[in-house]
């Protein structure tokens, strides 16, 4: 169920009502978790059972976990861990292991190819990991007093809540145990933060509607073979048209997501921070998707060793968790490369660091080379048949022969990249205060409101759902 769909709008609308009529108030969380369950399950609702048997296994590992017998709290968060990462490598890369190491006519390859993949899958078992983990370090009895409930009944409706509650579900925030359960509790009308909920919903919503969806339509050739008989001038505005729409669709459903979260009368992180004026790469990693990076910062890199050890353990540690980042997006091998990548210059800024090297220029310069170098690397996302990239960057180069420029692709890629560039502009431009931007924000949200109306491109599931 999209976020930009009349169906979401008929879900939504009454379980807002119910929520909050005084009656309801003891059944918040049933509500939240029920309307969840719709959600989840509209598309495909054989779906819903892997989600029940998530949540199941999250619920008892967690409060084995709390409430077992201490000596057997390390094994209670090991099991839960393994059966959580059994689960996403199952479903997400069962498809990859069939076509890299079985041959086709193997019945065993043949039946992991045709493994489904479930929407969202990386997002909820991601949050189950950190559930159980975050209850064996003791933070569930330290910092939840609500949690600490002797009773699974009341437990496991916390726990569903916290794993279901669709906002969220399915493309993020990555939103940790730490971060929801101390925001259950009964939620008044009168708390909602209309303004930021407000300002969420509209810039995301125009992110993913006017720019994203109206990209799609013309990033749609950069697609094999369609980009083998496109100039190089197009070839290249048209992959920066794709940074800009992978970074619209995700930011712009992150925004949706923390906008009605709020409604609801939760908190969810920032999740982007203008990542394209980063001036380096780990800039662009403390900026881009942070609910993912901070989750592979305490969950993989710090357990693998971190910079405690050295520079040689840090750049391993550094390249093995973006390589397992990558391939967290998705069961391909270019998304390994992609994550090698990152991983690479990751490693080698903090090499240059470390040796006290420095490249003194404007940052303006740094910033272009970053967006610049993070552009190219989105190719592996948009063509994930690595044969296929390389073919693209062939044809960059070799198609300057070619005499159709398509500027009608070319006009309307530009044309919509505009906001997305103006987006980061005002940023830097509103670190220090602006009156004219107070005064101005609600023209401009009325600008934004209109567009969405008349120029919304069309309908599109979010590039993030496929992860």
């Amino acid at each position: 169920m999209l976020f930009n769909s009349i169906p979401f709008l008929l879900l939504v609308l009454p379980t807002f009502v119910l929520y909050y009529l005084p009656l309801m108030r003891g059944f918040q969380l049933h509500l939240i978790i029920i309307s969840s369950f719709i959600f989840y399950a509209y598309n495909d609702p054989a779906l819903l059972t892997l989600l029940l048997v998530s949540i199941s296994i999250n619920i008892a590992a967690s409060y084995a976990v709390v409430f077992g017998p201490q000596q057997h709290r390390r094994t209670y968060a090991t099991l839960g861990v393994v059966a959580n990462l059994g689960i996403l490598l199952f479903f997400k890369y069962g498809p990859l292991f069939g076509r890299s190491f079985f041959p086709e006519t193997s019945s065993i390859g043949q039946f992991l190819v045709s493994i489904p993949l479930p929407v969202g899958i990386s997002f909820f078992t991601f949050q189950g990991i950190s559930l159980v983990v975050e209850a064996y370090k003791g933070k569930q009895i330290e910092e939840y007093d609500a949690i600490v409930v002797r009773g699974i009944a009341r437990h496991g409706l916390r726990i569903a809540a916290f794993k279901a509650f669709f906002p969220q579900l399915v493309a993020g925030p990555v939103v940790t145990a730490h971060e929801f359960l101390p925001q259950v509790r009964t939620k008044y009308f009168k708390d909602i933060n209309w303004n930021s909920a407000f300002a969420s919903l509209v810039v995301g919503y125009f992110l993913k509607m006017v720019i994203a969806d109206n990209l799609k339509d013309q990033t749609f050739w950069v697609t094999f073979p369609y980009f083998r008989d496109m100039h190089s001038i197009t070839l290249v505005v048209l992959l920066f048209g794709y940074s800009f729409q992978i970074f619209s669709d995700f930011a712009g459903y992150s925004l949706i997501a923390i906008g009605l979260a709020k409604l609801f009368g939760y908190d969810f992180p920032t999740n982007f921070n203008f990542p394209y004026i980063s001036t380096t790469f780990a800039e662009f990693w403390r900026r881009w998707h942070i609910s993912l990076s901070t989750f592979l910062r305490n969950f993989l890199y710090i357990p693998l060793g971190g910079n405690r050890k050295g520079g040689f353990h840090t750049y391993k540690n550094l390249m093995l968790t973006m390589v397992l980042g990558g391939l967290w997006h998705g069961a391909a091998w270019s998304y390994a490369v992609w994550g090698f990548f990152h991983g690479l210059v990751l490693a080698l800024e903090r090499l240059l660091k470390d040796a006290g090297w420095k490249v003194r220029l404007p940052a303006a310069i740094h910033m272009l080379f970053i967006f610049c170098m993070v552009t190219l690397a989105w190719l592996l996302f948009k063509l994930p048949e690595f044969s296929h990239v390389v073919e693209y960057m062939r044809c960059l180069f070799t198609n300057t022969h070619i005499a159709n420029l398509q500027p009608l692709i070319l006009f309307f890629t530009i044309l919509f990249s505009i906001p997305a560039i103006i987006y980061h502009l005002m940023h830097l431009w509103t670190r220090k205060p602006q009156p004219l931007l107070t005064r101005i924000k609600p023209v401009l949200y009325g600008i934004m409101l209109f567009l969405i109306l008349v120029n919304s491109g069309g309908g599109a599931s979010f590039i993030y759902f496929q992860f």
